[in-house]
């Protein structure tokens, strides 16, 4: 393919001046220093295999880079483990290669004529010209270090378009299935709810001591430890202390902003936007109509408007001073934040600049009319913050393992503690108190005190037998641990006090289970309408609330959301409630609706061809992840899918501490 590129630039007529545009996540750029494992090795370049998908390898290595990868783009802000860490992405390579060999199986994999236009259109510059084999050469062996390895993903990305496209080719959506679900989407209702949970039942539930010990002795040998228990005393680096008098120069914080993928530069959007207040519940219908001829005028054949026509509009109309007199005009541009959700703005990330809001917002008890504008770009100044932290984690990182290494090399020389914190703190920037900590008596599975539940801790101290012995370094959470056993305990069933707080918690988690049904039934039957529902469940300590303008799909507050709960809200008119508690998830909730604002079947003209096009997208999103699904299944079934869980668990799975929150406008995949 590269000689074939070669001859593709010699017979190109123009200079290349521009460098490709950066592909999407997938090229930013993985490697991050000071990332190695406790046996020093870059895992980025170790093959070991850690699964087999048919004939396909899958190496630590791929695992690492992916790992790696999404550690860059979210600037290790985030514990990666807490999203499913080493075994997400293997799943999701595991399933790429599943794609891939059911593709070729089913004749469907790329030619080297549709490689070739891909890599085209991939790497091309403003004008639509291919960038040349130089530059082609240089950005892919900067970013993926091999060549041949980016062809094949390349390969794949294009044998998985055409098996999705040929599995789902008979997907279609019905004009009848269209407007129903026009319906649901733009109905909008008044709730009031209340969430019954066995937490709040169970602190209701004190069993006596005598109920305790009958119990302990007639179950003591669920209790039974059938593993040792280790007390283990440890010296803690954290890498955030290293990392705090760290010196970032300004030359290496300008060239990581450089770096950044484009998107990644954005400071967000700008957003208009015309407030009418409601003056009077009587006077909601006459507003909400003015906010729809307001609408009307706006939006007129395009769905669009102007900057300049938006802005005059709301000059004249906008009841909110601070932005009417800037046009409407929002103070910042928004920004998208997955950890904190903006039930007014959001939802204009996902329009179109120019586009105005087809029907009026309802938020907070008045309503809305936004508009979308232009992406707004972020300074190098302003960006230098995030920058900084994210580059400063990555350096302190590295910083606190060498440290951690030296640490260890002490502590087996001099098997104390307290000497080896106290040559160290300096270095660590931590007094040797803050250094030297101890467990309880562990045992695999408990959540240990400041590590939690921590399977690389948990095999850094399987092998401690005598006190004493000195583990590894291993990662905890906010940094780094060097074990050494203090004592042991053989296994054994535990004596009445040492369990006697888990056995009141279970007794009473059980208890409460068991009336958790019956309880939420009697309150069920305790009302006479949906608007005592909320005062009946604060009166009994439950948790209980009330949503203006709900949208099927949102989460009810505490109630949390259900396919079954939006059906039950959506089947409730004006004044009624449910009769019977619905289950969602581990909570009994009793729902029901004062006011119902049903769909404007008269704008569906307007959104049918965007809705059936989304609603298609959506059924054939299912049907070939329905499709992928059972092909792997059958692959593991037939053992064609073999997984290495002891090799998977040399992989590190613990982050650096993670930052306030991940950058806005990430979102992080679930494949």
């Amino acid at each position: 393919m590269l000689k074939q590129l070669a001859k593709w630039e010699r017979t190109s007529k123009y200079i290349v001046i521009i460098f490709a545009a950066l592909m999407a996540i997938s090229l930013v750029i993985f490697y991050a220093p000071g990332r190695n494992s406790t046996n020093n090795i870059d895992p980025t370049k170790n093959t070991e295999v850690v699964a087999k998908v048919g004939s396909a390898s899958i190496t630590i290595a791929d695992v690492a880079r992916i790992r790696e990868n999404y550690a860059q783009m979210f600037g290790n802000r985030i514990n990666l483990a807490q999203l499913g860490g080493n075994k997400r992405f293997l799943d999701g390579l595991i399933s790429k290669q599943v794609i891939s060999q059911e593709a070729a199986r089913l004749g469907l994999g790329a030619s080297d004529g549709e490689l070739r236009e891909k890599i085209r259109k991939q790497f091309s510059d403003a004008s639509g010209t291919f960038i040349g084999f130089d530059r082609y050469k240089e950005s892919v062996t900067a970013r993926y270090g091999d060549i041949e390895k980016f062809e094949n993903d390349m390969r794949d990305e294009i044998a998985q378009e055409k098996l999705r496209a040929f599995v789902s080719a008979s997907v279609n959506v019905s004009d009848s299935e269209v407007e129903e679900e026009y319906k649901r989407r733009n109905t909008s209702f008044d709730v009031s709810y209340v969430a019954l949970t066995t937490d709040k039942v169970a602190t209701k539930i004190q069993p006596s001591d005598d109920e305790l010990r009958a119990y302990y002795d007639s179950h003591k040998t669920d209790y039974r430890y059938l593993e040792p228990q280790r007390k283990i005393r440890y010296i803690f680096i954290n890498t955030e202390k290293i990392g705090s008098k760290l010196q970032i120069p300004e030359a290496d914080l300008k060239a990581e902003y450089d770096q950044l993928d484009p998107q990644h530069k954005e400071a967000g959007i700008e957003i208009q936007q015309i407030l009418l207040k409601v003056a009077r519940k009587d006077l909601d219908a006459q507003v909400e109509q003015k906010a729809k001829d307001l609408i009307t005028r706006l939006r007129g054949t395009t769905g669009q408007a102007t900057k300049e026509a938006f802005a005059e509009v709301a000059k004249g109309n906008s009841e909110d001073p601070a932005t009417a007199r800037n046009g409407g005009m929002l103070e910042k541009p928004f920004k998208k934040n997955e950890n904190k959700i903006n039930g007014l703005y959001d939802r204009a990330v996902d329009m179109r600049p120019g586009d105005v809001s087809d029907i009026p917002i309802r938020y907070s008890g008045n309503w809305y009319i936004l508009r979308r504008g232009e992406s707004v770009p972020k300074t190098f100044a302003e960006a230098k913050s995030d920058i900084l932290v994210s580059l400063r984690n990555r350096k302190a990182y590295g910083e606190a393992f060498k440290l951690a290494q030296k640490a260890q090399t002490r502590l087996q020389e001099t098997k104390d503690p307290q000497k080896v914190a106290q040559e160290l703190a300096a270095q660590a920037n931590m007094t040797p108190a803050e250094m030297v900590r101890e467990t309880p008596f562990v045992k695999p599975g408990d959540d240990v005190p400041e590590i939690g539940s921590n399977q690389q801790f948990e095999q850094a101290i399987e092998t401690l037998n005598n006190p004493n012995d000195v583990g590894t370094v291993t990662g905890i959470k906010s940094g780094f641990a060097i074990p050494m056993l203090a004592e042991k305990k053989e296994p054994r069933i535990p004596d009445f006090d040492e369990v006697k707080t888990k056995i009141a918690d279970e007794i009473k988690q059980q208890r409460a289970k068991d009336q958790l049904e019956q309880k939420a039934k009697e309150l069920v039957a305790s009302l006479t309408g949906p608007d005592g529902i909320k005062a009946a469940g604060e009166k009994d300590g439950y948790e209980a609330g009330t949503e203006e303008s709900f949208k099927l799909g949102s989460s009810l507050g505490k109630a949390g959301t259900s396919a079954a709960l939006d059906d039950l809200i959506y089947s409730l008119k004006p004044g009624e409630f449910s009769k019977t508690p619905i289950k969602v998830d581990d909570k009994w909730v009793i729902v029901g609706v004062t006011k119902r604002n049903d769909a404007d079947m008269n704008a569906i003209a307007a959104q049918r061809d965007t809705l059936k096009t989304s609603m298609m997208t959506e059924r054939q999103e299912q049907v070939f992840d329905d499709y992928v699904t059972g092909v792997e299944q059958q692959m593991k079934k037939d053992g064609k899918i073999k997984i290495y869980q002891e090799v998977l668990a040399q992989l590190q799975e613990e982050e650096p501490e993670a930052g306030p929150g991940l950058p806005p406008g990430l979102n992080f995949p679930t494949k």
